[in-house]
């Protein structure tokens, strides 16, 4: 017979494992989704997930890309979570480079199933991402940035040799030309939150990137132990490179490429 303290002690034990567990499979566990929610980074606009898009939407998901304003960290989750209001169920929540910032704050929305990472940042809560950042080669990138009246933006040969590398030369003057100012404050921008600590995420490593170093992208993932792919792309694999970027959202939604 089992005395009253054993008895307790085993009740006690089976609560905290079932607890955990279930915390366990919380993240591990896929959930399906048929909404995905696309954020862009700096230096673009939502148009840069037109190829994604379309091969979402053909196999039957909603896709909806957010429009930042990338005046302050504040003014882009608040876009982001305008858009997530409108979805009606689980949804998957992508962001590409800056977009990885307003992600992990905005992604704690209970509307939001996975997160996925494309070569983006994905800071910790109140973590100086600069610091961080610094640890890690310098991209070519960083040298081209240009700020003026309070905004910044890349110069065009940052753009088109870094930012847009490998990217069809035509199609690339014309992201030049729609390139999206950002407040020249806004990379000092600290979240609240970091989603990625709740939320099963993914991560697309751009090997070839000039924009990001590589090797913090890499850290990034393994910090948030993500599913990881590696793309031989540069920063903007979700142009180059669009049916692994949406094969990597299609396993984050719970669904077969």
């Amino acid at each position: 017979m089992i005395d009253r303290r054993t008895f307790s002690t085993m009740l006690v034990a089976g609560v905290a494992t079932s607890l955990f567990g279930r915390s366990s499979e919380a993240q591990a566990q896929t959930v399906s989704a048929r909404n995905v929610v696309l954020v862009h980074g700096a230096y673009a606009d939502g148009s840069c997930w037109s190829e994604v898009i379309g091969r979402l939407q053909r196999v039957g998901l909603k896709a909806t890309a957010v429009q930042n304003p990338l005046t302050s960290l504040a003014d882009d989750v608040a876009a982001t979570r305008r858009i997530l209001a409108l979805q009606d169920g689980p949804t998957v929540l992508v962001g590409h480079s800056w977009a990885g910032t307003v992600i992990s704050e905005a992604g704690v929305d209970p509307k939001v199933s996975a997160l996925v990472y494309v070569a983006a940042r994905a800071p910790d809560a109140g973590e100086d991402y600069a610091a961080l950042a610094a640890k890690f080669p310098t991209p070519p990138a960083t040298a081209g940035l240009v700020t003026s009246g309070g905004f910044a933006q890349l110069s065009e040969e940052a753009f088109l040799n870094d930012f847009a590398g490998g990217v069809d030369s035509a199609r690339a003057r014309v992201l030049y030309a729609v390139q999206g100012r950002i407040a020249d404050t806004l990379f000092a921008s600290r979240t609240t939150a970091a989603a990625w600590k709740l939320k099963p995420s993914w991560y697309a490593v751009s090997k070839q990137d000039r924009t990001t170093s590589p090797e913090l992208e890499r850290f990034l993932a393994n910090r948030m132990h993500a599913k990881t792919i590696e793309v031989d792309a540069s920063h903007l694999s979700l142009i180059t490179h669009p049916q692994e970027i949406t094969d990597l959202i299609l396993n984050a939604a719970g669904c077969s490429s």
